[in-house]
C-alpha cells in the first residue's frame, strides 16, 4: 500500500476501522468479516489509482467501471457478485452513519450468476498435488497437509483456514468444521490426510509459529498469521505444474468422486454442509457429463 493510501485510511476518510467494529457487532463469521473488509479495501485501492480518494467522489459510474474492470480481468462472476454485495453493504453503512447522503451502490446491478457446471481437477493434477515428493521442509509439510484436507474432506477454503488444532480428532478420524452461518458439522478425513496433518503438527508447526501467532490455529502462513484464502491459492499455484487449480475445485472434485463411487446424494449434502439438496444435485450433472464424455471418446459410435 502506498504512503498516500495508508494516510487516507489512517485519517478515517473511508472509516474502515469503524466499519470493522460494526461487522464484529453483527456476530458475522470471522471469514465473512475478513472477506467484506478485503473487498472494500481492494475497491479503495482501485479507486485511489483513478483519483477517487474519498467516498464522496464515488459514483454509481465509478462502481460500474469497477465491476467492468473485474470482468475484463477474468474474475469469476460469483466473486464479482460477492464484491458488489460487500460494496452495497459498506456504502449503505456509510449512509446510516451520516458520512454520505446517499449510497452510490444502491442502483448497482450485478452480473447474473452463470450456471456452468463446476470444474473438477483432472487426475494428472491430483497426482501432482497428492503424490509428488515435495520434500520434507516445514512449508512442504504444510502444503501437503492443506491439499490433503481440501480434497480429503471437501472443505470450503474459509473452513480450512478456520480450523484449529482442537478441530482434529485423530482417534476417530474426524474434523470439526465451522461452516456457513457458523454452523458446525463433523466431517471424516481419510488416513493419509490425518497423517499429513499429524506430521505438520508434530514436526513443523512449532518451527514456523511466532510469539504473536494465534495459538489455537491449525495452519499458519509465512508471516505467522492464521492461513488465509490467498495463502491457499498461492500454495496450489506453486504446487501444480501445469494449469491452475482453484481451492474450490478440490471441493467440487471431492463431491463428484464420492457420487461416482456410489455415495448417497443426501450423505454428500451432509458432508458438504449444503442447506438444500438442490445445491448438491449439480454434482449429479457433473458425473453424467463425465460419463457422456467417456462414452463419446471411447464408443465406436460415440
Amino acid at each position: 500500500m502506498s504512503p498516500q493510501r495508508h494516510a487516507a485510511r489512517a485519517t478515517g476518510q473511508w472509516y474502515l476501522k469503524d466499519y470493522a467494529i460494526t461487522l464484529r457487532a453483527t456476530d458475522r463469521a470471522e471469514a465473512t468479516q475478513t472477506a467484506y473488509l478485503s473487498d472494500v479495501g481492494a475497491f479503495i485501492d482501485w479507486a485511489d489509482e483513478r483519483d477517487s480518494h474519498r467516498p464522496i467522489e464515488v459514483t454509481v459510474r465509478t462502481l460500474r467501471d469497477y465491476l467492468a474492470f473485474m470482468t475484463e480481468r477474468g474474475d469469476e462472476r460469483t466473486s464479482i457478485i460477492r464484491r458488489r454485495a460487500s460494496l452495497r453493504g459498506y456504502f449503505s453503512w456509510m449512509v446510516q452513519r451520516g458520512h454520505l447522503e446517499e449510497s452510490p451502490a444502491a442502483r448497482l446491478s450485478a452480473p447474473r450468476p452463470n450456471h456452468r457446471l463446476p470444474k473438477i481437477v483432472v487426475r494428472e493434477q491430483l497426482d501432482t498435488l497428492l503424490d509428488d515428493d515435495w520434500g520434507d521442509g516445514a512449508w512442504a509439510t504444510l502444503d501437503r497437509a492443506v491439499c490433503e484436507v481440501l480434497y480429503g474432506a471437501g472443505l470450503r477454503v474459509s473452513e480450512l483456514c478456520g480450523l484449529n488444532v482442537g478441530s482434529v480428532d485423530f482417534r476417530q478420524g474426524l474434523l470439526r468444521v465451522l461452516g456457513k452461518g457458523r454452523k458446525e458439522r463433523i466431517v471424516p478425513l481419510h488416513r493419509r490426510g490425518l497423517e499429513s496433518v499429524q506430521l505438520w503438527i508434530e514436526d513443523a508447526r512449532a518451527d514456523v509459529m511466532r510469539s504473536d501467532s494465534p495459538s489455537e490455529a491449525l495452519f499458519f502462513n509465512r508471516r505467522g498469521n492464521r492461513l488465509g484464502p490467498r495463502d491457499v491459492r498461492r500454495i496450489l499455484d506453486n504446487r501444480v505444474s501445469r494449469g491452475h487449480v482453484y481451492p474450490h475445485a478440490l471441493r467440487h472434485t471431492y463431491a463428484t468422486h464420492l457420487l461416482e463411487g456410489g455415495a448417497d446424494l443426501r450423505v454428500v449434502q451432509e458432508l458438504l454442509g449444503h442447506e438444500s439438496l438442490t445445491t448438491t444435485q449439480i454434482y449429479t450433472h457433473v458425473s453424467k457429463s463425465r460419463l457422456q464424455k467417456v462414452h463419446h471418446d471411447t464408443h465406436p459410435r460415440g
